[in-house]
């Protein structure tokens, strides 16, 4: 692309997809088109793995399990009758619950009208709801929501005391797949305190979103909760959001979800066969490719140029993170693949990290968001602030993005510009479908699996190792008497020698915690540091 002047590069390299009102523009980025066509074989490989996979082809072996995403937007691709049934009946139902919801024919289990929504959940069950929440959420709305998506204490605190007195008109989701998510179950736990604590019947505020016959359903069914919602396992958590899982919460805040799903079927239809410039997700995954060489050797930072596309960036750093950050490839071997994401949102960034993007190491590339229109469908009949003499906000916030660009090309950095004409339900729906299909086709290219997370599996797995050890270190204090005792004598006693540095480290918190009933001797060096309880 070197060889062309600015505007002749930017017509060449950049295309206006109409159906969808996006604009991808990857003349920033320094690579030539006999590059891209060195590495169209890669493309052509991609393509033909996806159409595979959206005919129900097993592609994520290790799990034995098809990859089915894109069929919740378009059923018709399902790969039998029952599936399309299932996905058809399920948004029905999401749309008829959603809609008495709003119409307050529904009451919590003190007979009151909802006024607000908690979802529990973690990962892709939390942060697609969020998202949609944040970007597509009225101010006006009635109802209010929150999120419970982690194990810690005093996160639930600092939220549930927010809705603790009126908690009988809260509408609680719990999102799990599998049922057996020890931060949702965590989360479910607390919230069912406050219910008992206050002798109201939770059940009847409770809705689950998991798996048939998964341990969160058989509870949901026996405790008779409002309302169930099936998950499947060809949905990936992080490709949930055009499930029930992001579907159910942004339905209860009036979003229109028919509108996010025609958005992403659309782009979908866009990215599924055709080549080059034509296809943005390819465009983008081989863009990808050159520029890291294969190997993820540069970041991807996500700069949306919208307060309401905040969430996106974090978003997106799970989706390609979780997928592409894998050790093993697709033949066994040891790649140690990753694409490293992060963002948040312009011009905020410029007084923050940009200084480093394009004076200091040259180990990134950025994609920036662009919204042609200044506020969202859902804001109307506002009358625009004149800052100055006939210059607006807007107007300021793309001076600073068109500068921001122009500063990173400058210094020789890459960069690509997304551009899409205005921020609504569709429009979200097209961008989250673009990344999914970028992702799907980066992974063919560099053969690696992206629907499983191994290492994800391992921590859960170490997580609850130390909760085995903690219980054994509270049996052995409990049952010592009036002494104290170090760490290693403590991981002597319970036959955990090898696992003394987690002995201390969870004695230390404990000690830092009255309800343990453990202290400590006064020393904080860990060979000096004692413990006993009390």
């Amino acid at each position: 692309m070197a060889d062309l002047n600015a505007w002749e590069k930017f017509c060449e390299y950049s295309y206006y997809y109409r159906s969808v009102g996006l604009r991808l523009d990857i003349s920033s980025v320094d690579v030539t088109a006999e590059e891209l066509r060195t590495v169209q074989d890669l493309g052509d490989k991609a393509l033909d793995e996806m159409t595979r996979l959206e005919a129900g082809e097993i592609c994520n072996s290790d799990e034995n399990r098809m990859v089915g995403h894109f069929w919740l937007r378009n059923s018709l691709l399902a790969p039998n009758d029952f599936v399309g049934s299932e996905i058809n009946q399920t948004l029905q139902a999401i749309k008829t619950y959603t809609c008495d919801f709003r119409a307050g024919k529904m009451k919590g289990c003190a007979g009151r009208p909802f006024t607000n929504i908690l979802l529990v959940g973690i990962g892709g069950s939390a942060l697609g709801p969020q998202l949609l929440a944040d970007a597509l959420g009225s101010s006006g709305n009635s109802v209010s929501i929150a999120f419970l998506d982690n194990t810690d204490p005093d996160g639930f605190w600092r939220t549930l005391s927010n809705i603790k007195d009126n908690i009988d008109q809260t509408l609680v989701i719990i999102t799990s797949k599998s049922g057996g998510t020890i931060e949702t179950r965590n989360g479910m736990v607390e919230v069912q305190a406050i219910f008992k604590e206050k002798g109201l019947d939770y059940a009847k505020n409770f809705v689950a979103i998991t798996c048939q016959g998964s341990k969160l359903d058989d509870i949901a069914k026996s405790e008779k909760w409002s309302a169930r919602f099936p998950l499947w396992d060809f949905i990936g958590g992080r490709f949930s959001v055009c499930s029930v899982v992001g579907l159910l919460p942004a339905g209860l805040l009036g979003i229109e979800i028919e509108d996010f799903l025609t958005g992403a079927k659309e782009m979908d239809q866009i990215t599924r066969s055709v080549k080059g410039l034509d296809n943005p997700a390819l465009a983008m995954a081989l863009i990808w490719y050159l520029v890291g060489r294969g190997r993820g050797q540069k970041d991807l930072v996500v700069l949306p140029y919208k307060d309401r596309l905040v969430l996106f960036s974090k978003y997106l750093q799970q989706m390609v993170m979780e997928s592409l950050g894998k050790r093993l490839d697709r033949n066994g071997q040891v790649v140690n693949q990753g694409l490293s994401v992060f963002g948040n949102k312009g011009s905020t960034d410029q007084h923050a990290y940009i200084q480093q993007l394009r004076d200091g190491l040259d180990n990134y590339f950025v994609t920036f968001i662009e919204v042609l229109a200044d506020y969202t469908n859902n804001v109307q009949n506002i009358t625009p602030v004149f800052v100055e003499p006939g210059i607006t906000s807007g107007d300021y916030l793309n001076g600073f993005y068109q500068g921001t660009r122009r500063a990173l090309q400058e210094s020789g950095r890459q960069s690509i510009t997304i551009t899409i004409d205005k921020l609504s339900a569709f429009s979200l729906g097209s961008l989250i479908a673009l990344f999914e299909r970028t992702i799907s086709f980066y992974a063919s290219m560099i053969n690696i699996n992206a629907y499983h997370q191994p290492g994800v599996e391992v921590g859960k797995i170490a997580a609850t190792t130390v909760i085995s050890i903690e219980r054994n270190i509270q049996e052995f204090l409990a049952q010592a008497g009036d002494k104290y005792y170090t760490a290693m004598e403590i991981a002597n006693g319970i036959g955990n020698q090898s696992e003394v540095v987690c002995v201390f480290k969870i004695l230390e918190r404990l000690s830092q915690n009255k309800f343990s009933k453990i202290i400590n001797n006064g020393e904080r060096q860990p060979e000096l540091a004692a413990y006993k309880h009390i």
